[in-house]
C-alpha cells in the first residue's frame, strides 16, 4: 500500500454491476443534448435566424458561461452540504431535472424579437439552463469519488458514461438540424426541435437519478462524507495536480466546443453544402461509440496520462488538415473530422476518470494529516480528516468545462467578426466577403489546433497518474 491509499484493498476494489452502471450512464444521454445542441446551433441560430451580429451573438453566449465560474463551485458547495446532512445529493439531481424546460425556452424566441432583444432572451434562458445543468451535472460527476472503487474501475465507470454520452451527442447532433428544417430552418423549426429533445432529456435524466441511487446502495463509501464547502474549495484551488489537470481541460473544452460551433459555418460556406452539417457531426461523434472501449484498454496498459497526451496530439493534427479546406477533398476532410472524433472520445473518458483520482489523492492526504495529528496514523474520529468535498472539486471542474464551452464559440464568433461576416435572418443569403470565408476556414482549423497544443503542454505538468496507477 502506498501513501496514496491507506485503507484496505477490499475498501477500494469493488466491481460495479452492469445494471446500475447502465442506469447511471443513462443520465448522460440527457446531458449530451445540452452540451451538444446549444454548442452546435445556438451561434448559428443567433446570426443566421435572429439577425444578431456575430460579436453580440458571441457575447450572448459568453456572459452566461462566465456566470458559471461562480455558479458551479457554489452548486458544488451545496452538493457537499447535502452529502454531509442527508448522505446523498438526490435533491440537487431532481432540481436539475428541470433543465429541459430551460432548453425548450432557449429556442422559443418570440416571433417579434430580432437583434439585441433576441440575444437578451437567449442569454437569460442560457443562464437558467446552465444553473439547472450544474445542479444535475455536479452531483452526477461526483458519484465516482463517492464509491469504493479503484483506479481502473473509475475508468470503467466513466467509459459506460462516455458511450451513452456519445450516443446522446450523436442523436441530438443529427436530429437537431433535421428537426429545425435542415437547409430551410425556421423559427418554428427551432421551437419544435427544442420541445422534442426536451422530452427525451427529461426521461433520460430521471433514469440517471435512479441509477445513481442503485450505485450508491451497492458501493457507497461511508468515509467519503467528510468536509466540503468553502474549506474544500480552498483545498481544490491549492491542489497543484488538480490545477494542471483542470487548466488543461479548459483548453480541451475550448477547442472541442469551437469545432462544434464552427460545423454549420464550415459546411455552408467552405464546403458549400449546408446538408453536410449532419455528416460532419456524425463523423465527429460516431467514432466514439466504437473507440471508447479501445481507449479503456489503452488507459489500462499505458496509463490515463499517456493516453490523453496521444488524444490531444491527434486532435491538433486533425484540426490542421481542416484548415486546408476544399482543396484537400471532401473524403480527406471527413476523415480528419473522424480523427477529431476518435481523439474527442479519449478526451471525454480520460480527464473525467482522472478527476476522481485527484479527489482520492487529496482525501488520502487529508486523512494522513489528521492521522498524524491524532498520533495513531488514522483519520480523526470526529470526521475532520474525512473526504475532501467531491462536489466542490467537481463544481470547479464543471465551471471550467462551461467556461470552455463559452470560450470556444466566442473565439469563433470573434474570428467571424474580424473577417467581416454578415449576419442575416432565416431564408436570406447575403454575399460574404473573402475575408469572412477565410475566417470560417481558419477559425475551424487553426484555432482549435492552437488550443489543443496548449492543452497538451499543460497536461504534461500533471504528474499524479503514475502514483495513482501504482496504488490501484
Amino acid at each position: 500500500m502506498t501513501g496514496l491509499d491507506r485503507r484496505p484493498v477490499a475498501a477500494t476494489d469493488a466491481t460495479l454491476a452492469r445494471g446500475p452502471l447502465a442506469g447511471f450512464a443513462a443520465g448522460s444521454l440527457g446531458m449530451g443534448v445540452w452540451v451538444t445542441v446549444p454548442g452546435l446551433l445556438l451561434l448559428y441560430f443567433l446570426t443566421d435566424v435572429l439577425a444578431v451580429g456575430p460579436w453580440l451573438a458571441g457575447l450572448a453566449l459568453l456572459l452566461p458561461k462566465i456566470a458559471d465560474v461562480l455558479l458551479h463551485p457554489w452548486v458544488g458547495h451545496r452538493a457537499d452540504v447535502e452529502q454531509t446532512r442527508r448522505g446523498d445529493r438526490r435533491r440537487l439531481l431532481l432540481l436539475g431535472c428541470a433543465l429541459p424546460i430551460a432548453f425548450a425556452a432557449l429556442f422559443a424566441v418570440p416571433g417579434g424579437l430580432t437583434g439585441a432583444p433576441a440575444a437578451a432572451w437567449v442569454a437569460v434562458f442560457f443562464v437558467a439552463g446552465n444553473l439547472l445543468f450544474a445542479a444535475y451535472q455536479v452531483p452526477y460527476l461526483a458519484t465516482p469519488a463517492d464509491l469504493r472503487i479503484g483506479y481502473d474501475e473509475r475508468t470503467r465507470l466513466m467509459a459506460f458514461r462516455m458511450v451513452v454520452l456519445t450516443l446522446g451527442i450523436l442523436l441530438s447532433g443529427l436530429l437537431a438540424p433535421l428537426l429545425t428544417g435542415g437547409d430551410a430552418a425556421t423559427r418554428g423549426g427551432y421551437q419544435r426541435m427544442g420541445v422534442v429533445l426536451a422530452v427525451g432529456m427529461l426521461a433520460a435524466m430521471l433514469v440517471g437519478v435512479a441509477g445513481i441511487a442503485r450505485l450508491r446502495g451497492g458501493a457507497a463509501d461511508p468515509t467519503r462524507a467528510g468536509h466540503g464547502g468553502w474549506r474544500a474549495l480552498r483545498t481544490a484551488l491549492r491542489d497543484r495536480q488538480f490545477r494542471w489537470l483542470v487548466t488543461a481541460y479548459l483548453a480541451m473544452s475550448t477547442a472541442t466546443h469551437l469545432v462544434l460551433a464552427g460545423v454549420p459555418y464550415y459546411a455552408e460556406y467552405e464546403l458549400r453544402a449546408p446538408g453536410l452539417t449532419t455528416v460532419l457531426v456524425a463523423a465527429f461523434v460516431a467514432p466514439a461509440l466504437l473507440v471508447t472501449p479501445l481507449w479503456l484498454v489503452v488507459a489500462r496498459r499505458v496509463g490515463k496520462q499517456r493516453a490523453l497526451l496521444g488524444a490531444q496530439g491527434a486532435f491538433a493534427l486533425g484540426s490542421l488538415v481542416l484548415a486546408v479546406g476544399r482543396p484537400a477533398g471532401l473524403p480527406v476532410l471527413i476523415a480528419a473530422v473522424a480523427v477529431l472524433g476518435v481523439a474527442f472520445a479519449g478526451m471525454q473518458l480520460l480527464p473525467f476518470s482522472m478527476l476522481p483520482d485527484v479527489i482520492r489523492a487529496a482525501t488520502d492526504r487529508t486523512a494522513a494529516a489528521a492521522g498524524t495529528a491524532t498520533g495513531d496514523g488514522t483519520a480523526a474520529a470526529d470526521g475532520t480528516g474525512g473526504a475532501t468535498g467531491a462536489g466542490t472539486y467537481t463544481g470547479v471542474w464543471t465551471a471550467t468545462e462551461a467556461t470552455g464551452a463559452a470560450l470556444g464559440p466566442y473565439a469563433y464568433a470573434l474570428c467571424l467578426a474580424v473577417g467581416g461576416f454578415v449576419a442575416s435572418t432565416a431564408g436570406a443569403s447575403p454575399t460574404q466577403p473573402d475575408a469572412a470565408l477565410a475566417a470560417v476556414r481558419y477559425g475551424f482549423g487553426v484555432l482549435p489546433a492552437v488550443a489543443m497544443l496548449a492543452a497538451l503542454l499543460l497536461q504534461r505538468r500533471y504528474t499524479l497518474d503514475a502514483s495513482a496507477r501504482a496504488a490501484r
